[in-house]
């Protein structure tokens, strides 16, 4: 007897809704573009400094002996960098989202969630045991309805990704900010896919905005071109998540080479207006590309995120088949990922791209239109 015969059968159901995902090849074949990966700044593919080595592991979690220097260097060049009290590494993005949020809410709290927050975030909000008011994409308005409704809860909470990650579009901070001041709500941003790309000296879209979050997030392995993530706030913040957040306490410390290696990535993505500037112009003749070739790009995005909705799952995988023989790399996004009749191809610029690689790739998209 098989007692996971079923599993097939949900496999073989998803073969024939499109949903269906298999594990890519090692690496993009040699010559390919790749236009759907989060290293914006090019980042990931830099060498370690050898002088930066460390202990390859922590050896244990960091509440038991794996705190290592490298780990509270790293979170104070983090702090220092987003001019916070104080930081603390998670192994993942994931892992800093799911253990921030269900940390910190509790039973008889409000979460004020945005319909298009990331799966982590949503998985937060759910272990937390508070009660969730999942309001629409970007609608301040619905934002302050929940808040009104939920004024005799233990506690209040706003959650909002400040550059979305699949619609490549952002929220009005200054005035979620101003909300959350008014019904005494906590307001925790994902800055993932800002960090490094946007702000004074990378710093974000907050920090643009003028905005300072109770709870920040961010990751190393986005802009930064690393592993792991941190969240970011008071030291009283970082105290409270150091005893409560499960996914930090009962996971080992992220490498101390890496943790190291992620100051050497602070300071440099802090000086590197250049890369930035150079993100700029790949993302704009990206877009300004695309659309002269008729590419429906979704209205609000900006940066370097530029959602392609093709409806369909089966659409979208194949017009990624077709890229891919075109040369250009770009995979198709479809639900639970995005919602249902928005699947998608995420493409991203970065900085590592060449003017020759840009027009390229638009070459590569003229012929997959074809």
């Amino acid at each position: 007897m098989n007692a996971l015969r079923h599993l097939q059968d949900e496999l073989s159901e998803m073969e024939r809704a499109g949903l269906l995902r298999t594990p890519p090849a090692a690496a993009a074949p040699a010559g390919m573009l790749v236009l759907c990966s989060n290293d914006y700044l090019g980042y990931a593919g830099l060498p370690l400094p050898s002088e930066l080595a460390s202990a390859s592991g922590a050896g244990a979690s960091r509440l038991v002996s794996g705190n290592h220097e490298a780990h509270l260097m790293a979170e104070r060049e983090i702090a220092a960098w987003l001019e916070m009290e104080a930081a603390l590494l998670f192994s993942s993005g994931y892992a800093a989202n799911v253990g921030a949020v269900a940390a910190l809410a509790r039973p008889g709290d409000v979460i004020v969630s945005d319909a298009l927050n990331h799966a982590s975030l949503i998985d937060g909000c759910r272990l937390s045991g508070a009660t969730i008011e999942v309001v629409r994409h970007l609608d301040a308005e619905a934002v302050e309805s929940a808040l009104v409704r939920a004024r005799g809860a233990r506690r209040r909470w706003v959650v909002t990704e400040s550059l979305f990650s699949m619609d490549g579009d952002t929220p009005d901070l200054p005035h979620l900010r101003e909300l959350c001041d008014r019904h005494d709500a906590a307001l925790v941003v994902d800055e993932a896919h800002a960090l490094g790309v946007c702000g004074p000296r990378g710093t974000g879209l907050c920090a643009e905005a003028g905005v300072r979050p109770d709870v920040l997030i961010g990751t190393l392995g986005k802009s930064l071109g690393l592993h792991g993530a941190f969240v970011a706030g008071s030291s009283t913040l970082r105290t409270y998540l150091w005893n409560r957040a499960r996914s930090f306490v009962y996971s080992t410390g992220i490498s101390p080479m890496v943790a190291l290696a992620s100051v050497d990535r602070v300071r440099r993505a802090a000086a590197d207006d250049a890369a930035r500037a150079r993100l700029t112009r790949v993302a704009r003749r990206l877009r300004s590309g695309l659309q002269a070739l008729g590419a429906p790009l979704l209205p609000g995005s900006s940066g370097p995120i530029l959602p392609w909705v093709l409806k369909s799952p089966g659409a979208a995988v194949e017009m990624s088949q077709r890229l891919a023989g075109a040369g250009v790399l770009v995979q198709a996004i479809r639900p639970p990922t995005v919602p249902a009749g928005t699947s998608r191809l995420r493409i991203t610029a970065s900085a590592a791209l060449s003017e020759t690689d840009v027009e390229r790739a638009l070459a590569g998209f003229r012929e997959a239109l074809r």
